[in-house]
């Protein structure tokens, strides 16, 4: 009873030997399309849209957020004196991003500062220009603390 399951245990110790052999050459592709896989990263131009373009974005998604999550009835009603604050052009460390920075006016009559930074292919799916923004004052979650300081550049 114990002959053949001894067998078949040498049998399995003497093909992983040689297949553990095989492993110890050099990789190679798996199949002849594979070698002309080339990933080349990331093509940016640093083409980020003004300031302006991204406050409608910024409204709608501060009234999203405030009403979902917070319960809030509170809106962005107007913005003033927005301005960049920094830009970032294509370098082999960062996406490009236009930082800037404005005043949000509010249903409750309060104005706060906004930081936000839009950031090329930043989109859904990398579509598309995305946004990313801070309310001072507003930060409920704490995803910019200390007052928005982690939304500036």
């Amino acid at each position: 009873m114990r002959a053949p399951f001894l067998k078949l245990l040498r049998y399995a110790a003497v093909l992983g030997l040689m297949f553990g052999a095989m492993s110890l050459g050099e990789a190679r592709a798996a199949n002849p399309l594979e070698l002309n896989f080339w990933l080349s990263g990331p093509r940016y131009d640093g083409a980020v849209a003004d300031c302006d373009r991204a406050l409608p974005t910024i409204a709608t998604q501060f009234w999203e957020k405030e009403s979902t999550f917070w319960n809030s009835s509170l809106r962005i009603t107007s913005f003033a004196a927005v301005r960049e604050t920094a830009f970032r052009p294509w370098q082999s460390d960062n996406i490009p991003r236009r930082y800037c920075t404005g005043e949000a006016m509010l249903n409750d009559g309060k104005v706060r500062k906004v930081h936000f930074s839009i950031i090329e292919d930043g989109g859904f799916a990398g579509y598309g220009n995305g946004v990313e923004w801070c309310v001072v004052g507003l930060d409920r979650n704490w995803a910019y603390n200390p007052a928005c300081r982690a939304a500036k550049p």
